[in-house]
């Protein structure tokens, strides 16, 4: 019989990728609703990306990014400061027998969306997807 693969690629399997979700929602309400008794962090609007976990379900590092992108290293050290409560929030919403290890992150996400858009907009690229298509309409 086959051996079954308990990951289904780079984004992990089903079940990472359902509770890294799960964690993500409740985070996300966590830090809207000020559950979290931190003066710092509820002043802070901060965006949960995208939470990520270890095929073990012991590690979960999520990914944040503050309202503007200003005092990012500031949210950062409010939620490390703060990962035992936040952990003890997610133990009682998540069901699951082990609580991941919390772990955060900037997002860069929307830093490497505007790099490859100016990539996209550099005159010599543009001269290549330009040359791409008239050598593609050519062959037609």
């Amino acid at each position: 019989m086959a051996k079954r693969s308990h990951s289904s690629g780079p984004g992990g399997s089903h079940r990472t990728l359902r509770v890294g979700e799960a964690i993500r929602r409740r985070l996300s309400e966590i830090l809207t609703r000020g559950e979290i008794h931190d003066p710092d962090l509820t002043a802070m609007s901060i965006t949960v990306g995208e939470v990520r976990v270890s095929p073990d379900l012991r590690v979960a590092t999520a990914f944040i990014l503050p309202l503007g992108g200003k005092d990012a290293e500031e949210a950062l050290e409010a939620l490390r400061r703060n990962k035992g409560e936040i952990r003890h929030q997610m133990g009682k919403a998540l069901g699951i027998k082990h609580t991941p290890e919390m772990r955060f992150a900037l997002d860069d996400t929307f830093d490497r969306m505007d790099a490859t858009r100016r990539m996209f907009a550099d005159e010599r690229v543009q001269r290549d997807l330009h040359k791409d298509d008239t050598d593609s309409d050519e062959e037609k």
